[in-house]
This record gives C-alpha cells, structure tokens and sequence, in this order.
C-alpha cells in the first residue's frame, strides 16, 4: 500500500480520478473493456464529480459493479446508495452497464446475482473508502478476512450506524438499517488497483489506526496494507492523528 497525503478534498478528489481514469483507459486498451468498483459516502463526492468529467474514457466500454447498500431500503430512499450512484455517476456516464444491490430486494437473492457476475469479472479499479470505526465497505470490526464468499450480508455496529446519522443521511440511530449487503474483503483485494479515498478528521482516528497499526480483523481497512497495488489518500484533516514521524515519509500532492 502506497499512502498520498493531499491538501483537501477537492485535491484528493481530482487525483484518485485522474489516475482511475488512466487505468480505465489502460484496462480499455489492453482487454477491450473495464470493471469498476464505485463506493458511496462523503468520502467519493470530489472523486465521482471529477471522475464523470475525466477526458479519453470510452465509458461505452466500462461495467460497473456496486459496492455496499443498506438492506430494506428503495432506490428512491434519500440515503439510497442506488440513488446516490444513479445520481452521482451512472446517469452522468453512458456506461455499458451498471450492477446495482437494491436494498429492497430479496438480499439472499440479491447476494447470489451480484457474487456470480462479479466472480466471472476482472476488476480494473476498485474506489473504496474507509469508516470512522475502519470498516472496509460495510465490513465493520471484527471483519471476516476468511470468506470467500464475494458478497456477503452483514449487520452494522453502533459506530457505523451513528457515522451514518453525523454525516446527514438519517435523522436518528433508530432510522438507520441495522443490516447491509456488502461486498466482502477478499473480493475486493481482488482488485487490480484500489484507491481509497479518506478525507476529513472525523477518519483520522482510522487512518492512524490502518497506517500505524497491525493488520487486524479489528481495524478492516488495515488488511489494505497487503495489497501491493493500494492507494491510500489522506488529507491534512484525516492525517491529524498520525505521528511526525509517519507524516514524514508520506508522499505529498497538491
């Protein structure tokens, strides 16, 4: 895992977009078609505005897989990780096709689909995030670094719960699903490339954590760390716990 410390969100969103759209373009050159991996949350505002303006993608030629959604919820539902990618991405890129989890579905059902067609798909890119507890897509400490399963159906903890309340998606704890489906870590360790984007000081206790710490089913995103062809990217904010000695040796971008 290689980490990038950048100014704020918009320099970091503009970064994990120019180089997702070169491997995209790459991918493209090379195989004839991409696979994407798009996250939701605050963490992918800057990344997804910059990503739908990145010039030389044929995005005719890309596939899009969905990473977590909150189980119980319609694509209509204001918190909606359906909503938030059609709005945000999908409608603003003629992609060849997008996979969507709807949250009102049958998730047994749900889960089955989306593991067959992302287990017979290379994927190129993957953008992820990480927690306020280090959950890694939904998979919220202790993860499972075990399954193999590509998706999986996991109940949210209090923190990730609460995270969801702070940033503005749900009035109050009760109004947040206590269940997701999401995609599971071995399956996104697939990735050929990963970018994970970590903004804001509500993260820099993670971020410490997932830089500074073990590898550990107790800090998810932390098993990042084994995945050569990761790129973590922090700014001033979410780096605010890491030690001088750590922000010494971090690469730095405008």
């Amino acid at each position: 895992m290689q980490t990038i410390l950048t100014a704020d969100r918009n320099a970091m969103g503009r970064l994990v977009a120019d180089r997702a759209a070169e491997d995209l373009r790459n991918a493209i050159q090379q195989h004839g078609h991409a696979n994407l991996i798009v996250a939701t949350g605050a963490s992918q505002f800057e990344v997804l505005e910059n990503l739908v303006k990145a010039d030389g993608v044929d995005w005719s030629l890309v596939n899009g897989f969905h990473l977590d959604e909150y189980v119980g919820l319609s694509a209509e539902h204001p918190a909606s990780f359906c909503r938030y990618l059609k709005e945000r991405f999908v409608d603003r890129v003629p992609l060849a096709d997008f996979q969507y989890l709807y949250g009102d579905q049958d998730p047994a059902e749900t889960i089955q689909r989306a593991s067959r067609l992302i287990s017979e798909s290379r994927i190129d890119v993957a953008l992820v995030g990480i927690g306020e507890n280090g959950h890694l897509a939904f998979n919220d400490p202790p993860a499972d670094f075990e399954t193999a399963d590509p998706y999986l159906l996991v109940e949210l903890d209090r923190p990730c719960r609460m995270q969801q309340v702070g940033e503005g998606w749900f009035a109050q704890l009760d109004d947040v699903p206590t269940h997701a489906i999401s995609m599971s870590v071995k399956q996104i360790l697939k990735s050929i490339k990963i970018y994970c984007s970590v903004p804001d000081s509500q993260k820099s206790v993670a971020v410490a954590a997932t830089i500074e710490g073990p590898i550990t089913p107790a800090v998810p995103a932390s098993i990042l760390k084994s995945h050569d062809q990761t790129l973590l990217i922090i700014d001033e904010a979410s780096a605010a716990k890491l030690s001088p000695e750590t922000v010494k040796t971090l690469e730095r971008s405008a």
